[in-house]
């Protein structure tokens, strides 16, 4: 009870100096818990919605997906003839059964071309209105679509297109184009999954989607009273055969959640990742605030020895501070993170997903394990400064406040710091030497930990050389006030070091992943201009294959050389050593495409694999199946006829363009694949004659202005979307670990508030002798800056190490070129010392307003 008496008294008597360290706690804990709840809330979410738009039993194409992704070789959704909807009605224990048709592969736009598609990757749905929607659906304006003129549309989409009754919409899929004006507007009674949908009605949708009438993509059955959804499959599968698809709502759901789960995984995974840094930088902050509490109470407890306190109370009395800084920083962050949980929603509102907060779940696991984690950690990083107060001898109550340093404790530390250093660069040299990819991860990875630790645990015997280095350059120009901060700066390495380190942790990882994403941009880049040597590629950015119609505009476009059709098509190969590969895909193009895709090969000409009854394989397939040029490998094309093909090339697997194709002609394919079942371009390419490049890609969009769904980008566009792609992968991880470098700055501003107390009579007597209240507060803010600069320089450095070694890892996958973003890293360390200048304001402040003669009397 003393012990616990004794605790209270001395946290609730510094609770000021605890509460920086109790604010990394709550943040680390936030996002834990904030992360646990979004996720959950998602899947209760999505749970609920795909349980109320499943219908009992749903049949549907083959071809089709267990989601209901609609994709298929000819842009059209895979269907089944509506004579199956009568098959279905008479199966037994049926009460109703409706056909309906949709599809994933369009793209709708208003009536100025505008894409009506929602930004944020989520799918463009046109279908039939049918019952099932309306399970799901409410028309809020207008009525529902009768007759080929009319189309109804989400509010959510018509709200943020601006769109109103009447307005004309364009449903534009592999048929064509189809006109039609606004009659209803639908609003969701479940969660809109952030889907852009639009209803025709069925025969409509029939010839706009697929071209003809008379079919259907799915069948939706309603089960009877008393019958099971399994029971109901069995009969109505038993009812049309074996040639469709039957799922109860219970597999549908569940494959829908599948597919949410995975991105949600990723996702979650990922946060937590971050998460789990700034916990590791929250370390250093409680060890630094810890060690320096137990240093500044050195005579406290010292008289505590004195009258009789064992060394384990003295221990259980810092560890029952640490447990009390656990739980308040755990509990607040708890709530902080059901916060953050409402504050994704809201963003995943505003990018078209409306969550409901009704829907929040908290699942009783989520507070546990983050109080639980939150006063773990807390504990763990308290624990050296606790044993380190339990050896604090009774004489120290006669000595004035301050621990003395423990030098060969500092010696051990400083040589497995030098150790750890060693091994994490041989590791990171045993990754850029390795053959394989896979290999050198496992080095690359136990590289990267070995150096983190190892700099971390050195770090306070960098800090005299790199202090001192960083203080001729930045500090010696303020004259006394400079050479003052550097001396502080100095005075404690163990502390300079830790809190440079919590900086170094986030500014490492910042710096290894600008040097990957350059190098991954350079290296695309370089091989875009060795290998590419067409001028324009037309594609879709929403993955729609490019239609007969299209590919005819392109081809009439003047002043172009040549255009190549480029088809992706489905096989099972079966090579000369008698293995089949299924599974496999035949890139179909032009002959001219081996001269718009400058490929290497390490045997044949690529040229003659366009031949008739010809085609290449890859250095990897061809090594793994004994394949040589001249070998025949029989190939089993999907809907189709198995041809005989000579293997004409073996292209190498260095590169990244295309990297593991195998191709043939598109009039070889043709020969074995009936028209019908050929399937659409998935790219085309054009070249424009020489001198003409900007009048063609000026006619090439002119040409292309009737088909929005398609990009007409030429090698700068291409180039600009590559690095545009990774910068904003880039920018969303610079997001999550923003939050780290969040908590190391409040370890710089804990460890100057701390200090500038541990200081006060020093500061007392410097104000005293003529040191100005200004002078005072620039010393501590360029005390400030050196140590955030200190840590970054070591962040920066070691994580271009990382980043370069990491490059060598990409370059076994092609990407030959490493770049490291000199702006950014040095954008990054300025910025490091106006991190130092803000992170000192409030201290600096603090110890400019001190009264002379208290703090001289101070003891």
């Amino acid at each position: 009870m003393t012990v616990l008496k004794t605790s209270m008294r001395n946290f609730f008597a510094h609770k000021g100096r605890m509460a920086l360290s109790a604010v990394a706690v709550l943040l680390s804990v936030a996002f834990v818990c904030g992360t646990l709840v979004f996720t959950d809330t998602m899947n209760t979410t999505f749970d609920k919605l795909f349980a109320v738009t499943s219908s009992d039993v749903t049949v549907s194409a083959k071809g089709a997906s267990d989601t209901g992704e609609t994709t298929s070789g000819n842009g059209k959704p895979p269907v089944m003839p509506a004579s199956v909807l009568g098959e279905v009605r008479g199966a037994q224990g049926v009460k109703s059964a409706e056909g309906t048709v949709f599809s994933t592969s369009v793209t709708v736009v208003d009536a100025d071309k505008n894409n009506l598609s929602p930004k944020s990757g989520a799918p463009t749905i046109v279908g039939s209105w049918n019952g099932n929607d309306a399970r799901t659906m409410k028309i809020t304006s207008g009525a529902a679509p009768e007759g080929t003129d009319q189309i109804m549309v989400d509010a959510d989409t018509a709200d943020k297109h601006h769109l109103k009754l009447g307005d004309d919409i364009g449903v534009i899929s592999a048929v064509g184009t189809h006109s039609a004006k606004i009659s209803g507007i639908a609003t969701f009674t479940v969660t809109n999954p952030g889907a852009a949908i639009f209803y025709l009605d069925t025969k409509t949708a029939q010839e706009a989607l697929v071209g003809k009438t008379g079919v259907y993509t799915n069948v939706n059955v309603t089960a009877d009273s008393g019958v099971s959804d399994v029971q109901l499959k069995k009969n109505v599968a038993a009812g049309i055969g074996g040639a469709y698809k039957v799922q109860t709502a219970k597999e549908t759901a569940d494959a829908n959640q599948k597919d949410v789960e995975s991105f949600l995984s990723v996702m979650k995974y990922a946060m937590l990742g971050f998460a789990g840094i700034a916990f590791l930088v929250g370390i250093f902050l409680i060890i630094n605030t810890f060690s320096m509490l137990v240093a500044q109470r050195t005579r406290e407890i010292g008289l505590m020895r004195a009258i009789g306190s064992s060394r384990r109370q003295v221990n259980r009395s810092v560890l029952t501070e640490a447990l009390l800084l656990g739980v308040t920083g755990s509990v607040l962050g708890v709530g902080a993170g059901v916060g953050i949980a409402v504050g994704l929603m809201k963003l995943m509102g505003s990018m078209g997903m409306h969550l409901s907060t009704s829907d929040l779940t908290v699942a009783w696991t989520t507070p546990v394990a983050g109080v639980v984690l939150g006063v773990v950690v807390t504990i763990l990083s308290a624990y050296l400064p606790a044993r380190r107060a339990g050896k604090i001898s009774p004489m120290a109550a006669l000595r004035d406040a301050g621990a003395p340093a423990d030098a060969r404790a500092g010696r051990i530390r400083a040589l497995i710091g030098l150790l750890l250093t060693g091994a994490g660069g041989y590791c990171l040299y045993l990754a850029a030497a390795a053959d394989k990819a896979t290999d050198g991860s496992l080095w690359l990875g136990l590289g990267v930990v070995l150096s983190l630790i190892g700099f971390v645990a050195v770090g306070p015997l960098l800090a005299g050389g790199v202090v001192r280095a960083l203080g001729a350059v930045v500090l010696r120009i303020f004259g006394p006030v400079g050479r003052m901060a550097e001396r502080n700066a100095l005075r404690n390495p163990r502390r300079t070091g830790a809190t440079g380190a919590a900086l170094m942790i986030g500014l490492a990882l910042v710096a290894c992943l600008s040097v990957v994403g350059s190098s991954m941009v350079a290296s695309a880049t370089d091989q875009l201009d060795k290998s590419v040597g067409t001028d324009f590629i037309v594609q879709s950015d929403s993955g729609q294959l490019i239609t007969p119609q299209a590919v005819k505009a392109v081809k009439s476009t003047p002043d172009l050389e040549r255009v190549t059709e480029y088809k992706v098509l489905d096989a099972a190969l079966t090579t000369p050593d008698g293995r089949t590969s299924k599974n496999e895909t035949i890139n179909a193009a032009d002959p001219t495409y081996a001269q718009d895709l400058r490929t290497e090969t390490v045997a044949g000409d690529l040229a003659d694999a366009y031949r008739p009854d010809s085609m290449s394989v890859f250095e990897g397939f061809a090594k793994k199946h004994g394949i040589k040029v001249g070998s025949t490998v029989k190939v089993d094309f999907k809907d189709g006829r198995t041809a005989d093909l000579t293997v004409r090339a073996i292209t190498s697997d260095d590169v990244v363009i295309d990297k593991g194709a195998m191709y043939a002609s598109i009039t070889t394919a043709a020969k074995y694949v009936p028209a019908d079942s050929m399937p659409l371009d998935v790219l085309v390419f054009a070249t424009a004659k020489d001198g003409q490049e900007t009048a063609a890609y000026k006619s090439l969009k002119s040409a292309l202005h009737d088909y929005p769904q398609y990009t007409v980008r030429d090698q700068t566009d291409y180039k600009r979307a590559l690095k545009d792609q990774i910068g904003q992968l880039l920018n969303m991880i610079y997001g999550l670990l923003a939050l780290a470098i969040i908590v190391a700055v409040l370890g710089v501003v804990n460890t100057l508030a701390l200090s500038v107390v541990e200081r006060t009579r020093e500061i007392g007597l410097m104000r005293a002798i003529g040191l100005s209240r200004r002078q005072l507060r620039r010393m501590i803010r360029l005390e400030s800056v050196v140590i955030a600069l200190f840590g970054a320089l070591l962040g920066l450095g070691l994580g271009m190490g990382w980043g370069a070694t990491a490059q060598k890892l990409l370059a076994l996958e092609g990407l030959q070129v490493l770049e490291i973003p000199w702006g950014t890293i040095i954008a990054v360390f300025i910025g490091s010392a106006f991190v130092g200048l803000l992170a000192a304001l409030i201290p600096a402040f603090r110890a400019g307003r001190m009264n002379v003669l208290n703090a001289i009397a101070t003891e």
